[in-house]
């Protein structure tokens, strides 16, 4: 069976970065299982999984507009170390959702400076062409359920009753 729109598909992978450092992996002990065609991986992977087959193995090289997308220099935003009273202590690499006028961003802090907090909504692979070596190890049709709920579920899901 091929990798198709509305097919649940195991895979293996490897990715790494231009320098060959592995960011994240998922081996055939623990494979990422997700439900294909509707968004729940990047644009890229997804377009290079299109139409594979069980078994099939190979690279794909994704930008980062198919990735995580360019750096968004207003994604990054300065506030005053007065506004964190009610989180308490903050370093660098804490995480938070900011609310702004349009939207909730999960932000880093990335710097700390003597009255303000630097914080930073780009994902930590913005700009990154990703490196990734996929082995498809199943496919099969979508439940009915799985397809209301618009993921998989099972073993190597984001939706893994077992280990939930």
């Amino acid at each position: 069976m091929k990798v198709a729109k509305n097919t649940v598909v195991s895979i293996a992978y490897t990715l790494k970065d231009s320098e060959g450092n592995v960011l994240d992996a998922a081996d055939t002990s623990e494979p990422l299982a997700y439900l294909h065609g509707i968004g729940n991986l990047i644009p890229g992977m997804e377009k290079a999984l299109d139409n594979r087959d069980s078994g099939e193995t190979f690279e794909a090289v994704i930008p980062p507009e198919e990735g995580y997308g360019a750096f968004d220099d207003d994604l990054v935003w300065e506030l005053d170390k007065d506004q964190f009273g009610e989180l308490g202590e903050v370093e660098v690499g804490t995480q938070f959702v900011l609310e702004t006028e349009d939207d909730q961003v999960l932000v880093t802090v990335v710097e700390i400076r003597d009255e303000v907090v630097i914080v930073d909504g780009n994902h930590e692979l913005a700009d990154e062409t990703l490196f990734f070596e996929i082995t498809v190890l199943e496919v099969r049709d979508a439940t009915p359920e799985e397809l209301e709920h618009g993921h998989a579920h099972g073993p190597g899901s984001a939706h893994d009753h077992d280990h939930g």
